[in-house]
């Protein structure tokens, strides 16, 4: 029996993390990378996820297992036959910073390509560019852009820093993206940023995403001139790393399966929640959708904490 095609495809890396927080913590080998966080998100909410990636020999088994537990399809995952990525995650007072060994494979050899798609993927709905160089994450997005008439959306989330040097560049990506999820650590323009995004967007760019962390976060809807606010919530904070992945992952799940948006975002608060409480992705493999549905009914019925401008 053939397998439907994902309602939602990932497509970014699959890394090894070393975690250094700012008061001196580590975590050493944790799996990590944007899409582990993204799918084991949107897997909690009945959206069919899709993984298009890279990973090494030693990836841990366990995270590629428990994607499969979950109904992730795997089927683009491209296996090396020798080590994959790995990078330190370091957090300091402002930011956090993302550097990879030097002894790895480099950051476009561990990203994927369009070839990795398996064909019937081209019918998903929702194609995520999670952060990866700016030419790879250019060139799938260009070969993503749909045809006329054509329901799919492209999201994509920054690995390069929007700033004065980088703007010609974002603008190419950006004429092919609907949704542009950012965060502050990659935000290095001065003023407005209302007033900038404009200036940036083509016309399919619908939704900008603005990340704040523990501060929750902004959303622009520049076809209908909306601003929507949100605050984060979690039960307790240990770890931050693969929040910003989470709150993508649940929000693309909500437009793929009910398309509501200030619903969308309360499921990307809830996933995000489950990252922050444990090392790693430890919190998101623990976590079920039983146990979703659970904190959403408890935190947002009825909805009050939504601001529209």
């Amino acid at each position: 029996m053939t397998c439907p095609p994902p309602d939602i495809v990932l497509l970014g890396n699959l890394l090894v993390d070393d975690i250094v927080l700012r008061d001196g913590q580590t975590l050493m080998g944790e799996p990590g990378g944007a899409v582990l966080h993204a799918a084991l998100a949107a897997s909690l909410w009945g959206a069919r996820v899709g993984i298009a990636s890279v990973a090494g020999t030693d990836y841990p088994s366990t995270a590629l297992e428990a994607l499969a537990c979950r109904g992730v399809d795997l089927a683009g995952v491209r296996r090396l036959d020798r080590t994959g990525g790995r990078a330190w995650l370091l957090y300091e007072p402002a930011v956090r910073r993302t550097v990879h060994h030097l002894d790895c494979p480099s950051h476009a050899d561990v990203s994927p390509i369009l070839a990795d798609l398996p064909p019937s993927w081209m019918d998903a709905r929702i194609f995520h560019l999670a952060p990866m160089p700016l030419g790879r994450q250019l060139d799938l997005a260009h070969g993503l852009t749909p045809p006329p008439g054509s329901p799919r959306l492209i999201s994509l989330d920054p690995f390069e820093l929007v700033r004065d040097g980088t703007l010609a560049a974002w603008r190419d990506v950006l004429t092919h993206v609907d949704l542009f999820f950012v965060s502050e650590d990659e935000w290095r323009l001065g003023g407005d940023a209302n007033g900038i995004v404009p200036s940036l967007a083509g016309p399919r760019l619908r939704h900008v995403a603005f990340k704040r962390g523990a501060d929750g976060g902004t959303l622009l809807d520049l076809h209908e001139g909306l601003t929507r606010s949100w605050h984060s919530r979690s039960h307790e904070v240990v770890d931050t790393t693969g929040a910003g992945d989470a709150f993508a992952g649940g929000f693309l799940a909500g437009l793929v399966t009910h398309g509501d948006v200030p619903r969308s975002i309360e499921q990307g608060i809830v996933s995000a929640s489950f990252a922050i409480e444990d090392w790693g992705a430890r919190g998101l493999m623990a976590a079920t959708p039983e146990l979703a549905a659970r904190r959403h009914g408890g935190w947002f019925t009825p909805r009050t904490d939504e601001v529209i401008s």
